[in-house]
């Protein structure tokens, strides 16, 4: 594709990829490997009815028909094979990683701390910072050791105190390794997917555990944040949310009202709860919303393989609105697209780092883009066939790894904008 001339962003900026343990690790045993083998045979069933209407659905019919798709297994092995995987980042001249750590392999029974696991990250994470990886660490991406989900997990507020002494553990045993952490990612999606759509564990309809799961969750977050400062005052810390540009589809009143009121009860509701104990806005950026009165309806055919609207260009009124209202800098902790055949995703980081662009010169405190994902990984309820990965996960042959050519571009231009 012909593209416009890339611009200068600082020397500091950081530029990478992200993952998280259980989508690329393997051999897991938390609550989604548990919920897995539970449900594998009835998301395989549904998937004709659920997502046939995607464009791709001729091209993964097969595999989303079939219930090993929907068990994680060994996933990527990137417990395993994570010094490749470092390597291939390092060739594409990144300078940031962000990924998570996953309590049931710290804490696999309670009060019970694997040391061996606590050495595993170590190596981890200090194989990323010998090849000048700046580490973003991830405390909490939607698993928990069983132990915990059996106690009710973040249902109950009194289960938020085995969160904060696994966070606390991680911070005075690895602490000294990394300066960026997020404490909890996405707690809008866990409460939704749990509580009203039920597409993720536990599956129990209910607003009002959809409400309490939410307040909990960021209850945790801001006594991790208590601690982590602790520890460490010089710790940068957040949590990560999903954000979307939400757009008018009329122009009635009822609409505009509407507009208005979901980015209050999506975002500055949430973030003025948490006032002042984060450090940055970390962003999570996918699509855009387009509001007909109360419901949401995309006006595009522009979709991608998930059917979400790829509206890239979005995210510089995104990143705009945070700035203007929150007044904090921000970080983009995952923006990507699903893209089997690598059509869209350099045309979506692209526009991405053009919207970046623009949001800076409008004084938008803007440190990093992190591109989700690294590794083509598993996508909780969808199995493996969406593929995000800049890097292709050949699955049938041995999880052999292929950079894409939309990978190879991004390496380029981090290259040029990083001067080196």
């Amino acid at each position: 594709m012909n593209s416009p001339k890339i611009p200068k962003f600082p020397q500091n900026f950081f530029w990478g990829a992200s993952t998280s343990a259980h989508q690329v690790e393997g051999n897991t045993h938390n609550n989604w490997s548990v919920w897995e083998l539970e449900n594998a045979k009835s998301l395989a069933s549904s998937a004709p009815y659920k997502i046939s209407h995607l464009p791709i659905w001729p091209e993964i019919k097969d595999q989303a028909s079939d219930p090993h798709n929907y068990v994680s297994g060994k996933a990527a092995d990137h417990y395993h094979r994570y010094e490749l995987d470092f390597d291939i980042a390092q060739k594409l001249n990144f300078n940031a990683f962000r990924f998570s750590i996953e309590w049931s392999r710290i804490e696999p029974r309670e009060g019970e701390w694997d040391v061996d696991e606590i050495e595993h990250y170590r190596e981890y994470i200090q194989q990323l910072k010998s090849r000048g990886l700046e580490p973003f660490v991830t405390l909490y991406h939607w698993t928990v050791p069983t132990w915990f989900s059996e106690k009710g997990g973040f249902e109950r507020a009194r289960n938020i105190k085995y969160f904060v002494r696994y966070a606390e553990k991680i911070l005075r045993e690895l602490g000294t390794e990394f300066r960026y952490i997020t404490t909890i990612n996405e707690p809008d999606t866990v409460a939704v997917h749990g509580f009203l759509t039920l597409e993720h564990p536990p599956q129990k309809h209910s607003y009002i555990k959809y409400f309490w799961v939410y307040r909990n969750l960021l209850k945790a977050h801001k006594q991790v944040y208590t601690v982590a400062k602790k520890v460490n005052h010089r710790y940068k810390v957040s949590f990560t949310k999903g954000y979307a540009w939400i757009r008018w589809g009329d122009d009635r009143r009822l609409t505009k009202w509407a507009v208005r009121g979901d980015f209050w009860v999506r975002d500055d509701v949430v973030l003025w709860y948490v006032g002042s104990k984060i450090d940055f806005i970390g962003v999570n950026y996918y699509f855009s919303d387009r509001h007909v009165g109360f419901r949401v309806k995309p006006d595009s055919d522009n979709v991608s393989d998930l059917g979400w609207e790829m509206r890239p260009e979005d995210l510089e009124l995104v990143l705009k609105r945070l700035a203007k209202r929150h007044k904090k800098p921000i970080i983009i902790t995952e923006s990507g697209v699903a893209d089997r055949n690598d059509t869209y995703r350099q045309r979506w980081i692209l526009r991405s780092i053009m919207a970046m662009d623009a949001a800076r010169q409008d004084g938008v405190e803007l440190l990093g883009y992190l591109y989700w994902a690294h590794i083509d990984n598993f996508e909780w309820a969808f199995g493996r066939w969406p593929r995000f990965g800049l890097i292709e996960i050949d699955y049938s042959n041995g999880l052999k790894r292929k950079v894409r050519k939309s990978a190879v571009w991004y390496g380029q231009v981090i290259k040029k904008m990083r001067g080196l």
